[in-house]
């Protein structure tokens, strides 16, 4: 199947569209014609009447509405939630089932390294196969796994179901995202404003996960916490089998051969594999009785990175990709992707270390871990609600100028930290700073990558992203992990000597968030979401 783009090249398997109103010269009203550019942005300039958007007809009123918004913030909150969650715990679960570090670490990164690695394939059954059924028996997976975790006896149960509990968020989020974008299909505030609340999933997610656990753990035990998340969890999959609607916007072939054909199952097989190889590698270095120079690291991250190049060329060459690579070639697609990977790849370690430089140095309880990170939280609230009202008011570009240089001030304020400096002098500063960025920045690329393809690859587009914010936790946290073992982690001496490792750990970060202020420059992107 060939079609063709807004400049008339054929593009053979996909069809681009244009998103966003790129430095929108629009006339007065808002209710001119706007020409649209070769970029993949352009359709996200004003097109209707209605500047709010009337609400989808699928939904019969504002209530049903809201929580099918709601439950697909949850539903894209998972990883965060579970990872908020154990942070405030871990120590005691080690202790309770007598785990080693490594087997520790794996709790987090079982999670991850599932999640990671079959977002693409997910993304595809949803796109193919239909995103409803995928997005509640995900749900109802992911409530089983916490309960069944509950019940672990010893650190290779825990580890199992907690990659279970991945796979289960692979498969929740890519139909999750589709079925938003497909609902909400054409530019509007509305729009803006349910992606708004749909990017606060993560961010909310791992304070709210933390929030959880340590209330929960001051009355009982670490195990009541797995089992309250999943009556939350219970409650969403009975709100996404009641709001979420049918898959009117996708052609669905069924299970028969002729679908069967367009599933890329060699892609699918490349990505996972090539993906959890690398993220394999990056979580075993640092316990890895040589660090990088251990055998099977280096052997895990080159077979790793020589199965995702392999998986990039059969994109190139397969008729139905998995990834249509054409996305790619589009100046702004690229750039916001990577403006994003470069955020995440140290705010999801920061919090991780800034929460266990907490515990270890200064000896904070669960609970209180969970307060000192609850400005995040509703900071995060209250930064999604202004991206909802200014992204069609404002230049998309200037909001992701305004995330990069946040991202900077956070990593630096908590560099700059010691243990004579309080908590609210720079470090909730810091926190606040951190979500600013990482919720304007995930908005924006979630609005542009989401009009960038059309309606029946919405769940590919979406595990796209997801992919990119957990390589780019994965890659960091990795980088943060060896830097820190090299400073000396296990050091006893005074608290200024133990708190030397965690502050090159927020150096690392550092980088990664200046790095990305020198690509926004290179933004063309506009106002999104505007309406003509």
């Amino acid at each position: 199947m060939e079609r063709k783009d807004s400049v008339g090249q054929t593009q053979p398997g996909i069809e681009l569209r244009n998103n966003t109103d790129t430095e929108a010269n629009v006339g007065l009203g808002d209710f001119e014609k706007v020409e649209p550019t070769a970029s993949i942005g352009a359709s996200l300039a004003p097109t209707e009447t209605n500047q709010y958007g009337s609400r989808p007809e699928c939904f019969s009123n504002l209530l049903e509405e809201c929580m099918f918004v709601l439950t697909t913030t949850v539903a894209v909150g998972q990883s965060s939630i579970f990872s908020g969650a154990i942070l405030c715990m871990t120590n005691t679960i080690g202790e309770d089932l007598n785990m080693t570090a490594a087997e520790v670490t794996w709790i987090s990164a079982a999670q991850y390294l599932a999640a990671g690695s079959f977002l693409l394939f997910f993304g595809r059954v949803a796109d193919l196969f239909g995103r409803r059924l995928l997005f509640l028996l995900s749900l109802g997976f992911f409530t089983v796994c916490l309960l069944v975790i509950g019940f672990a006896t010893n650190a290779m149960y825990l580890d199992i179901f907690c990659g279970l509990l991945g796979l289960s968020s692979a498969a929740s989020v890519p139909p999750a995202i589709g079925k938003l974008g497909a609902v909400y299909n054409k530019p509007s505030r509305r729009k803006n404003r349910a992606f708004a609340c749909f990017s606060a999933g993560n961010p909310v997610g791992f304070v709210l996960g933390a929030f959880i656990s340590g209330i929960v753990m001051t009355v009982s035990t670490w195990r009541a916490a797995f089992w309250v998340i999943a009556v939350i969890y219970a409650f969403f999959t009975f709100v996404a089998w009641w709001t979420t609607p049918p898959d009117n916007e996708q052609t669905l072939g069924g299970f028969n051969m002729a679908t069967f054909v367009k599933f890329d199952l060699l892609g699918a097989i490349l990505a996972i594999a090539g993906v959890a190889m690398f993220t394999a590698s990056l979580s075993l270095a640092a316990d890895a009785p040589n660090g990088w120079q251990t055998p099977y690291v280096i052997a895990l991250l080159i077979v790793g990175a020589v199965l995702v190049l392999g998986f990039v060329y059969w994109q190139s060459v397969f008729r139905y990709p998995l990834m249509p690579l054409a996305v790619w070639k589009d100046k702004n697609f690229s750039l916001v992707v990577m403006v994003l990977l470069l955020g995440f790849y140290g705010f999801t370690g920061n919090l991780f270390w800034l929460s266990l430089m907490w515990q270890r140095i200064y000896h904070v309880q669960p609970i209180m871990v969970a307060v000192r990170l609850l400005p995040a939280g509703i900071g995060g609230i209250l930064v999604n609600v202004l991206a909802a009202v200014i992204m069609h008011r404002v230049s998309n570009k200037l909001i992701m100028v305004v995330g990069a240089i946040s991202q900077v001030i956070a990593c630096a304020l908590l560099s700059a930290t010691s243990t004579s400096i309080s908590y609210w002098a720079l470090t909730f500063p810091a926190l606040l700073f951190s979500v600013l960025s990482q919720d304007l920045e995930f908005t924006v690329t979630n609005m542009y990558v989401m009009s960038s393809l059309p309606s029946e690859q919405q769940s590919v587009a979406g595990g796209l992203i997801n992919t990119v914010i957990r390589l780019g936790a994965t890659v960091g946290l990795g980088v943060q992990t060896s830097i820190y073992n090299s400073a000396g982690g296990s050091a006893q001496g005074a608290d200024a000597l133990k708190y030397r490792p965690y502050q090159t750990t927020f150096w690392v970060a550092l980088v990664g968030a200046a790095a990305g202020i020198f690509l926004v420059p290179f933004l063309t992107i506009g106002r999104q979401g505007v309406r003509k």
